[in-house]
């Protein structure tokens, strides 16, 4: 049996510095290391105001992460998602999205998919908005879901 998960909703200004650690190297082992994707990972956007991160969390450590930015224009925007190695399959990335879909409300939301899961997104509203391109040497999809 696995221990709890617990989900958490938080804007920047809630997060202690060693939540924000853990948080932060979760993004950097997927994306940085594992993925083998160099890039800024600290792009400012996680102080702003409007930005509010979503984790799971077990064992005291974060297992899932995303994050909501307060785009131009009403516009809500869904990145970082990820999920530790070891826990993936568990249907942590299902669970941070249906969250995020509540916290977003009615209002429209976009994200940046890597092209191999614009299925999954695709199964809560998301369609593509544009041509598939290469970010960082990984194939991405834009998508928009635009409430009823």
């Amino acid at each position: 049996m696995h221990p709890p998960i617990t989900l958490h909703v938080a804007p920047f200004a809630d997060l202690d510095a060693r939540t924000l650690h853990d948080l932060i190297r979760l993004r950097v082992d997927v994306f940085v290391v594992e993925q083998k994707c160099p890039y800024p990972e600290l792009d400012g956007r996680d102080v702003e105001p409007g930005t509010r991160h979503l984790w799971l969390e077990q064992d005291g450590a974060p297992v899932a992460y995303l994050r909501i930015l307060a785009d131009p224009e009403g516009v809500e925007r869904i990145g970082r998602v990820v999920v530790a190695q070891h826990a993936r399959g568990d249907g942590h990335a299902g669970r941070l999205i249906t969250e995020a879909l509540r916290v977003i409300g009615e209002r429209t939301s976009v994200l940046e998919a890597q092209a191999h899961l614009a299925g999954f997104y695709g199964r809560y509203g998301y369609a593509p908005i544009g041509p598939e391109y290469l970010e960082d040497g990984i194939p991405h999809v834009p998508m928009r879901r635009t409430p009823a």
